[in-house]
Formats: C-alpha cells, sequence, structure tokens
C-alpha cells in the first residue's frame, strides 16, 4: 500500500542510527580487545579482527542493501537486523572470553578453521550491522530532502553515536561493568533502536520501488563514484593507521588518549557529513566538489605533519595547565593535552572527508534504488578501508616510514580528485574546477619536500639533551633508541610509540639484573630453565646469562624492531646475539597459551602496567597461565613499578597475584621499583645457599655493577612476605581478563611514590633465613639500613628538601664510598 505519511522522521531515524552506532562500536573496542587474548598483542592478529569487523560490514551493507530495497516494511527489516545484532554481539562477547583454549588446540593443526572461527565470531554480527543504515534509508523515501542530504545526516548521527560509544566504554563503561557486562550494555542499546523501529514499523509501509532500470551514466547510480570513493576509504584509513603512530609521541599509550583520538576522526567524520549534507542536494557539479574535497583532505593531511613542531607542546601544555587549574583535576588536564594534540593532527582532514560522504550518495545513488545503492556505497568505502589498512600497516609504513606514506596516501586522494573533475562538467581550466589540479601539484610538491626523519626529529627536540641512535618506524610500533644524560653520566633509553619504556642507566640496571638472578638465587631447587616475557633492553634477559646453572634460556618479545635495538644497549652481554638465549617473536601470552614447556623461573617484564593492551600481562587470568607452565619449585617474578599508578592501583596489582600464588614475597630492587616473586610451594630462603651461589664469579660481577656486592646487600632488599602483602592489598579489588581496572585508572598522582614507598616499608615483615648465623643477620641488618638512608633521601629530594638529601647522601658515602648504585645518585645530584 502507499503510505500517508513518512514512516519515521529524519530526527527519529538519526536518533535511532545513534544508538547503532555507539553499540557498533563498543562491540568493536570489545572484541578487538578479546582478540588480544585469545591470539596474543599481535599487530597481525589484531589486524586481522579488525578486517573481518570492517569485512563484515562491507559484505552487509552490499547484500542487506539489495534486499532493503524489496522491503515493504524496511523499519521492521531494521529492527530485526538491530535484534540480531545484539543477540549475537553478545554471543560473540561471550564466546571470545572462552575460547582461547579452543583456538589454540586447533591452532596447531588447523590454522584455517581456527582463524576462521575467529572471524565467524566477529564478521556475523558486523554483517548485520552493515545493513542498519541503507535500510534504514530506504525508510526515508518519502521523507523531505535528496539522498545526499538524507544519508549525509544518518551518516552524522550514525558516527556521533560512534563518538559517543569510543569515548564510554574507555572513560565509563568497561572501568564500571567489565568486559562481558560491557557487551551487554552495547545490546541494550541495539535493542532500544530496534524497539523504536518495531512500534513504527506497524502501521507504516512503503511503496514497492520503480523498476525501470538506472544509468550507470548519469550522476545518481555512477559506477566511477563507488570506485572512486572506495579508493577514498583506503586512503582514510590509511591515514588513521599512520596517525595512531604518529601522533602518539604528543599523548600517552594510555587507552583513554587513543580514544580521544579516535573519537576526534569520527567526530570529523560526523560533522563533515553534517554541515555538507545540506548543501549536497544543491550542488551544480557535484563531481567536482567530490573532487576538490578529496585532494583537500590529503594536501591538509600532509601539510599538518610538515608544520608539526614544538608549538604543539607548547600548546598542549598550557591547555593542561588551564584545564586543571579550572576543574581541579590531573586527569581532566590530560584529555586536554591529547584534545590538543588530536584536534591538531587529525580533526581538519577528517572533516572534509566526512563532507565528502553526502556528495558521493549523490553520485551514487539512484533514487529507484536506495537501499542497494547505499548499501554499495558503504560496501565499496569499506572493502576499501580495508585495504587501505593493510597496505598502509604492513607495506607502506615498514618499507617507507610514516612521513613517506602519508605522502603516498595524499597523493593518491590528488589522483582521486583529477578523475572526479574529469568526470565532471565544462573544461577543467574553468573556475573552480582549475583548484584541484593546483592542490594536486601542491601535494606532489609537498610529498618531495617533507623530510622522512620528521618525526624522529620532533621526538628529540622534545628532549633538549637527546641524541638519536636508532630509530625505526615498523610494523605496529614505533622504536627509538636515544642517548641521554650530560658527560659524565650518558645513557640510552628505549623510547616505543614515543614513550620512554626502560632505558641502561644504573637505576634500571639494578632492578633488571636483580629481576632475573635474584629470583635463580633464591631459588630452592636448581634452577635450569627460564623465560623472560619482555625483552626490552635485553638487561633482564642477559642476567640469565650470566648464571651458569641454566640449561635453557627464552626471552619472548612481541616487537622485531625492539630485538634488533637491544644490541645498542649496554649491560646486557649481547643477549639479542648470544646462541645460548633463544628470542621468540611473540606475545608473551601467546608464547604460554601455545607452549607447554615449563620453567623454573618466568620473569616478567613488560611496559607499565597502565598501557593500552600492557594490562593482559598482569591480570589473575595471566598469572594462573603462567603459574601452569612452571617446573617443579618454579617462581614467577613479576616486575612491580610504584611510581607509574596510583596506590589504590598498585594495590589491585597485588591482588591479583595474592590470589594466584599461595606463596608470595615482596622485594625492593630499586628506588621506583619493587619485584613480586610468586609460587606453588614455600621459598626457602638459605643464606648458606645464597652465599655459595653468589660465589660464581659471572653472577658476583654481574650484581657487583649495581651495588650488590655481598648475601648481605642481596637479602637487605626482602620487603615482606605473604603476610605484609596481605595488609598492603587489604580489600583491593584484583585485576582480571573482564575487570581490566588498571589500563582505566585514574592519572598517576605526581607524588604518588612519596605515597607508597613509605607504606611498603612500614610493613616490612621479618627475613624468614634458614642457615643464618648471627653475624650474617646483622650484616643484613647493616645493609637494608644504608638503603633506607638512601631510600630516605631520595623522598627528601622528592619533597624539595635539598639541603637533607645532600646530607643524607653524604653520610652514605662516609658508609659505603665504592658502591657504583648510591654513587651514581650523588654525581646526578651534582649535576
Amino acid at each position: 500500500m502507499q503510505q500517508r505519511a513518512f514512516a519515521i522522521s529524519p530526527a527519529m531515524a538519526g536518533f535511532m542510527l545513534f544508538l547503532s552506532g555507539a553499540a557498533a562500536l563498543i562491540f568493536q573496542v570489545l572484541w578487538i580487545k578479546q582478540l588480544s587474548l585469545v591470539t596474543g598483542v599481535d599487530v597481525h592478529a589484531v589486524s586481522a579482527g579488525v578486517s573481518a569487523f570492517f569485512l563484515g560490514l562491507a559484505l552487509g551493507s552490499f547484500a542487506i542493501g539489495r534486499f532493503g530495497d524489496r522491503a515493504r516494511r524496511p523499519l521492521r527489516l531494521y529492527a530485526l537486523l538491530e535484534t540480531g545484532v545484539a543477540l549475537l554481539g553478545v554471543v560473540a562477547t561471550f564466546a571470545l572470553a572462552r575460547i582461547a583454549p579452543l583456538f589454540v588446540s586447533i591452532e596447531s593443526s588447523l590454522p584455517v578453521v581456527a582463524w576462521g572461527m575467529l572471524i565467524l565470531l566477529v564478521a556475523t554480527p558486523a554483517f548485520l550491522m552493515g545493513g542498519t543504515l541503507p535500510v534504514l534509508l530506504r525508510g526515508l523515501q518519502s521523507a523531505p530532502g535528496g539522498i545526499g542530504t538524507k544519508g549525509g545526516r544518518l551518516y552524522a548521527a550514525n558516527t556521533l553515536g560512534a563518538i559517543v560509544g569510543c569515548l564510554a566504554v574507555s572513560f565509563v563503561i568497561i572501568p564500571a561493568l567489565g568486559v562481558q557486562a560491557t557487551g551487554l550494555a552495547a545490546a541494550a542499546l541495539g535493542l532500544t533502536a530496534a524497539a523504536i523501529g518495531f512500534l513504527r514499523s506497524s502501521a507504516f509501509a512503503v511503496s514497492a520501488p520503480d523498476a525501470s532500470p538506472a544509468s550507470s551514466t548519469g550522476e545518481g547510480g555512477s559506477r566511477l563514484a563507488l570506485v572512486l570513493y572506495a579508493l577514498a576509504g583506503g586512503v582514510a584509513l590509511g591515514y588513521e593507521v599512520a596517525w595512531s603512530q604518529a601522533i602518539v609521541q604528543f599523548i600517552s599509550t594510555r587507552s583513554f588518549a587513543f580514544s580521544v583520538v579516535l573519537a576526534t576522526y569520527l567526530a570529523g567524520l560526523a560533522l563533515g557529513a553534517a554541515l555538507f549534507a545540506r548543501r549536497t542536494d544543491r550542488l551544480a557539479d557535484p563531481w567536482t566538489a567530490f573532487g576538490l574535497l578529496i585532494t583537500a583532505a590529503g594536501l591538509v593531511a600532509l601539510f599538518e605533519l610538515a608544520v608539526l613542531g614544538t608549538w604543539l607542546t607548547a600548546w598542549q601544555t598550557n591547555a593542561e595547565a588551564t584545564v586543571a587549574a579550572m576543574t581541579g583535576s590531573i586527569f581532566a588536564g590530560m584529555s586536554a593535552r591529547f584534545v590538543v594534540a588530536a584536534l591538531s593532527i587529525v580533526f581538519v582532514p577528517t572533516l572534509i572527508l566526512g563532507a565528502a560522504f553526502p556528495v558521493a550518495l549523490r553520485l551514487a545513488v539512484n533514487p529507484a534504488h536506495v537501499g542497494r545503492d547505499t548499501g554499495r556505497v558503504l560496501a565499496f568505502n569499506t572493502l576499501g578501508g580495508i585495504a587501505g589498512t593493510l597496505v598502509t600497516g604492513f607495506l607502506l609504513i615498514p618499507a617507507l616510514g610514516i612521513i613517506r606514506s602519508f605522502a603516498i596516501l595524499a597523493v593518491v586522494a590528488a589522483v582521486i580528485g583529477l578523475v572526479a573533475i574529469f568526470r565532471g562538467k565544462g573544461s577543467v581550466l574553468a573556475g573552480s574546477r582549475l583548484v584541484v589540479p593546483v592542490l594536486g601539484a601542491l601535494t606532489l610538491l609537498l610529498a618531495v619536500l617533507v623530510p622522512s626523519d620528521r618525526l624522529a626529529t620532533l621526538l628529540t627536540k622534545s628532549r633538549s639533551d637527546g641524541r638519536i641512535i636508532s630509530y625505526e618506524e615498523g610494523l605496529g610500533a614505533t622504536v627509538a633508541v636515544i642517548e641521554q644524560g650530560q658527560a659524565d653520566r650518558r645513557f640510552r633509553r628505549l623510547y616505543i610509540q614515543g614513550v620512554s619504556n626502560t632505558g641502561d642507566a644504573m637505576p634500571s640496571l639494578r632492578y633488571m639484573r636483580l629481576q632475573a638472578l635474584l629470583p635463580l638465587l633464591i631459588h630452592k631447587g636448581e634452577p635450569k630453565s627460564a623465560l623472560v616475557i619482555g625483552l626490552g633492553t635485553g638487561i633482564t634477559a642477559g642476567s640469565l646469562l650470566a648464571y651458569p646453572g641454566l640449561e635453557r634460556r627464552v626471552a619472548a618479545e612481541l616487537l622485531p624492531s625492539v630485538a634488533r635495538a637491544t644490541s645498542l644497549f649496554k649491560g646486557n652481554y649481547d643477549a639479542a646475539k648470544d646462541p645460548r638465549l633463544e628470542v621468540r617473536l611473540r606475545d608473551g601470552r601467546r608464547e604460554l597459551l601455545r607452549s607447554q614447556e615449563r620453567y623454573d623461573l618466568i620473569t616478567l617484564e613488560p611496559p607499565p602496567p597502565s598501557a593500552a593492551g600492557v594490562v593482559n600481562l598482569y591480570s589473575s587470568d595471566f598469572y594462573r597461565l603462567a603459574r601452569d607452565r612452571l617446573a617443579e619449585n618454579g617462581m614467577v617474578a613479576q616486575w612491580l613499578p610504584i611510581a607509574t599508578q596510583n596506590d589504590e592501583d598498585t594495590r589491585s596489582l597485588v591482588r591479583s597475584f595474592l590470589d594466584t600464588f599461595p606463596e608470595a614475597t615482596l622485594w625492593s630492587t630499586e628506588l621506583h621499583e619493587m619485584l613480586l616473586i610468586g609460587s606453588l610451594e614455600p621459598q626457602q630462603l638459605d643464606a648458606t645457599r645464597i652465599a655459595d651461589r653468589m660465589k660464581e664469579r659471572s653472577i658476583a660481577a654481574a650484581l657487583g655493577e649495581v651495588g650488590i656486592s655481598s648475601p648481605a646487600d642481596l637479602l637487605a632488599t626482602w620487603m615482606m612476605d605473604r603476610t605484609g602483602l596481605e595488609r598492603y592489598a587489604g580489600s583491593a579489588l584484583p585485576v582480571t581478563d573482564d575487570q581490566p581496572r588498571i589500563e582505566y585508572a585514574s592519572w598517576v598522582r605526581p607524588d604518588e611514590l612519596q605515597r607508597i614507598l613509605p607504606a611498603l616499608i612500614a610493613l616490612r615483615t621479618e627475613l624468614p633465613l634458614v642457615a643464618a648465623d648471627p653475624t650474617t643477620k646483622a650484616s643484613i641488618a647493616e645493609a637494608h639500613n644504608r638503603l633506607l638512608l638512601f631510600y630516605q633521601a631520595s623522598l627528601n629530594a622528592y619533597a624539595g628538601y635539598r639541603a637533607e638529601w645532600a646530607r643524607d647522601l653524604e653520610l652514605l658515602m662516609q658508609v659505603e664510598p665504592a658502591n657504583p648504585y648510591y654513587k651514581w645518585f650523588v654525581s646526578s645530584s651534582q649535576r
């Protein structure tokens, strides 16, 4: 039957797609996060998950869009799609939380089946998502306005929902509900949209579309427009991949920072589509407009990289200070810092790209086949995006670097623009059509002139005393080694994604040597095998070479570029090139999932726990996996930084460890670092055995270089047993795969070390020594008092009491003048 009025208002349709977009983005974030737990935090695995999601969207847009043209009740079809998304989305979320053992067992013999199972879980609900916009646009067939206007507004509403979902999932929903319950929340949003569709569909139907064939050469239904918009989708997603690595040195590796950047990217698309939608139907030459927009987006993206400088850091600092002062919140200030970076680098090009969507709809959608052609536009654009993501991430950046990748993408955008204007009306040399060739020429000129080491130069400019030793823009991460410090105290630091991870300065050298050797020395058996998760500078893994009793030494490292950079650091005994150490290039969790090997020691030194994705290596679930790979009397040693997260988060990390290991001890390996050691059997601290092992020349030399010259110095780092740890953790909730609370914790307070270190010292328990005579106990007590004196001096320095700091260090040097660890700080204080 003919409808008496349009079935649903454009505003209500926009609200439904707003809910749909929020649900879709939440599901996408959840599934990518869960896939990293199943397959390991590997760029190939994550890319496969993202590609599966977008492939589902593309196929759904194409297939369901065609079917939607034949639906007499498109709102009912839309409601069924949203219901299916909600149900299948929950199934995928709960299945991915439990599928890891099955995936690993199948992958070894039938990898195609294993990966196909994961792809099917993600792509199936995404397939239904892909049909929602074209079907709902079909439901607005009789509403006022042209295809470009209505489609642009729906696209903007859908993208606006994605923005809200993107921010809510990191800032609110996962921190409050956990991963699996967040899946239920996303489903609730989709079901709300479905309910609206069902209620509105009962009274209205639309007429069948005109069956007359559409012209493929006219303005609507153009196949060339489909191809060009697919290429534009590849450029847009290629930008996103490159931006994610280019912008990181101006933000952080926290999930919040990436959410702000992604939200800015989506906001540009949404606002551009919304603003240009009202103009699209009035364009005299939409081909020229399309070409101009795509070309301008490429030129602006490249130009912004060309002019990046320390001015951006200054703007960020001012914004952070202003917002923090206005709100009284460090977290709000840091978020403002992220927003400034995202607006300066990402927003304007995406605003222009968003404006191109309604123009593409006008060019590619025949009014007689709204659902089919809208589905084609979305499908082609999404398939192009998949190709752009894979080509940029796996080919361009590894081969050419980020700047040259941006240049190529910008040139491709200019070519798209030129093709579009030649398809338009009139002479290319006339009026506004001449602008596109001019912009294309500027793009080519800029692509040649911008130096390929632009980002490396910016990285060192932000560190005034830094000098680039190595810089590699590789698959999934940017890895740099920068030499810093003054002439008498030069050291090197490892920067991953623009953020300092570790280095070879004396404090780092000390805690990493102890990270490997301390648990081996106190081991009550005869350790023969050890696994290090996280190669980094290679110091921890290299320290295993100093322990002669080991027969098998393994290091798991996610990034090949980090493994290559290892040789540039001192103090690691050239570990990466030593045949006694086997370096396996894979995520630590994946290493434990795929291998049934057992170890006497598993020592964990991943990046700081608040970094995005790293929480996978700090959860109770991961500790259980590590526990299951221990040999008899085996130990797990976990690096515990106490200055990079707040006290309440450190307590949660300790609680996760205690929930897994019945035996647990804590050691102070450096001023800013602690070491948790967990085991299934009691840890027997035999003073005689430890002393005998430390007589080994290689062990004595390795420890002596970092201020541990005797068994007393080693045992003086003791902090507490499980009793003390239980008192410290208290009622804190653990970090789990489903409740990754540390990843979404508040921004670290600047004085947190002054809060946590005294609390831990106050809880110190008696050292449970076996076979220790009074002389040994007295030596340990003296060494511990010297360590406490140094910690007190350092806390005075942090509090600004420079005179007290100098007084305590002078006293310490009188007692132990040759200790290289203490001497390093004395020299530092004199600089």
